[in-house]
């Protein structure tokens, strides 16, 4: 069924851009699990990084995740003047990359072709020209960046344009107009973008933006007005210096607002549109830093509410004081005086778990009360929503106490091995209780919290079976507040049987203690999910 709209194509850019954030790191692990999340939320294209630039990014391009709709996307550059795209050794490692499509950035300014690379404007197209033939030689969908596009459009516009053009015409899908160092602004992109569509087919022209005179979204959208059709940019506007185009600020706009939704559409689902908030929550979760709480949509304080006056309109007219409703975006209303939107919030995170409950069940109330105590001792279940869900089951009453703990003692030593080295060696003693059963364990590991794993692990009696397959993927810890009374989030990600992951948090002053009740949740869940019956 046609809608007559114009298609929009959404390309994330997190895992390559993103990285070039200050302090941003991510893992193998992390740009999986990235991957999956941005593929599960529509997004069309999936920047996974550049194959031969690090070795974390050639591990990831060996196989490509199992997306359902997203192209998994190589970046790279341009072959180098004066040899073969055959004989590039950078060009071959990205085309050797396992990925549906493959991006290679070429400048577009004729002041870097010749200050930067030494070469002349024509050696310049013809590496564009001839890189794009042997992406698509390789059965890979092709694409150009052009760099620096908006500051080499002014500086000598037809030179410019001729970057774009021998990229299409060499079989490029999409020439995209970069604005690099993030200096253009939204009227000067809206001209210079209306009069290259002009001359090239808009359905084939990209926008990337950079937020360095805080422009970037609206660049972006100045660009979709005046013809492109490929958005490009990151979760919560990560990106090196400033930061990229927020996709997290720009999809809800194209999707939501009624002068872009009459005329575009998306990939994106309103219930993938749904999933928004809680995908930028946990790449803060990831990332293991704090979310921005007045971010526009996904932010905590984005529809949040203070005053009588104020809230009591809301109340009773919210699309008054509200441009978009809340729940479109997977986030809620938060009434400062009186929070009237706790209990339907719970209600739709129980269903989103597969969790019955009524809405006039007490035991909804008593879960939504422990929620909040919990979030104000620091918990955050936006990334951890596999103990959310075992905190609202047991609360229902419907997870059984598999096994108790005892105690449990660990203990780090510095010491000599056999070849004479010296080593931290950490060791864990856990004490539980199986139906009745008393095990004590001991376990080795390179840390406290490793070694409490492979202890707790060790023997669980009757349950032992239903844990084999489960593993500790990842461990990330932050530090809620200073000071030598400080308290400790812990957020532990572990996988099981058939690629599944889910993550786990623990609170307490003591990091070992909060690393402890993440793995207990972690074992729990586990065994709810493979069926282990109760004692």
């Amino acid at each position: 069924m046609t809608t007559g709209k114009d298609r929009l194509y959404l390309f994330d850019t997190t895992l390559r851009d993103g990285a070039q954030t200050h302090g941003v790191d991510f893992s193998l692990e992390d740009k999986a699990l990235v991957a999956r999340m941005l593929d599960e939320l529509g997004i069309d294209y999936i920047e996974g990084g550049y194959p031969g630039a690090n070795p974390i990014d050639t591990e990831f391009f060996a196989r490509k995740p199992a997306l359902k709709q997203a192209r998994f996307t190589a970046f790279g550059m341009t072959k180098r003047a004066g040899r073969s795209a055959a004989n590039d050794p950078g060009l071959a490692m990205v085309l050797d990359g396992d990925a549906d499509a493959v991006c290679l950035v070429a400048k577009a300014w004729d002041y870097h072709v010749e200050v930067a690379l030494g070469i002349s404007g024509e050696e310049n197209i013809e590496c564009i020209t001839r890189s794009v033939e042997a992406v698509a030689a390789r059965g890979r969908e092709p694409m150009i960046d052009c760099e620096h596009f908006f500051d080499g459009y002014k500086a000598n516009r037809d030179y410019a344009l001729s970057c774009a053009a021998a990229a299409l015409e060499a079989g490029a899908r999409w020439a995209v107009l970069c604005d690099t160092n993030g200096g253009t602004l939204p009227h000067e992109v809206e001209a210079i973008v209306a009069e290259v569509a002009e001359k090239l087919p808009g359905e084939r022209l990209g926008i990337h933006t950079h937020n360095d005179t805080e422009n970037a979204v609206a660049n972006t959208l100045a660009a979709v007005r005046a013809g492109v059709r490929q958005i490009q940019g990151t979760i919560n506007g990560l990106g090196e210096r400033c930061g990229n185009a927020n996709l997290m600020a720009l999809i809800p706009t194209l999707m939501l607002k009624a002068e872009f939704a009459g005329r575009f559409e998306t990939g994106m689902t309103p219930e993938q549109l749904g999933k928004l908030t809680h995908v930028s929550r946990v790449l803060d979760e990831i990332l293991n830093q704090a979310p921005q709480r007045h971010a526009a949509y996904v932010g905590e304080a984005a529809f949040a509410h203070k005053g009588g006056i104020h809230v009591s309109a809301v109340q009773k007219d919210p699309k008054t004081y509200e441009h978009v409703p809340p729940e479109a975006v997977g986030n809620r209303r938060k009434l400062l005086v009186s929070d009237q939107a706790g209990k339907s919030n719970i209600l739709a995170e129980l269903s989103r778990h597969g969790i019955d409950a009524e809405k006039d069940d007490p035991r909804v109330a008593t879960l939504l009360d422990k929620v909040k105590r919990r979030e104000a001792q620091g918990y955050s279940y936006e990334g951890a929503e596999a103990s959310f869900e075992l905190l609202a089951r047991r609360t229902l009453g419907t997870v059984p106490e598999f096994f108790t703990v005892e105690g449990f003692r660990v203990m780090v030593e510095k010491r000599h091995n056999a070849l004479g080295q010296l080593v931290t060696v950490s060791e864990a003693v856990v004490k539980i209780n199986v139906g009745g059963e008393r095990i004590s364990s001991v376990g080795e590991g390179n840390g406290p919290v490793n070694a409490l794993d492979m202890a707790l692990r060790k023997d669980l009696g009757i349950y032992s079976g239903y844990i084999a397959e489960l593993r500790l993927v990842d461990f990330k810890v932050r530090i809620l507040n200073g000071g030598t009374g400080a308290t400790t989030r812990v957020l532990i990600e572990s996988a099981g049987a058939n690629g599944a992951r889910w993550f786990t948090v623990g609170v307490s002053p003591n990091i070992v203690d909060a690393s402890f009740q993440a793995l207990l949740d972690s074992i729990t869940y586990q065994l709810i999910r493979a069926g282990a019956p109760a004692p």
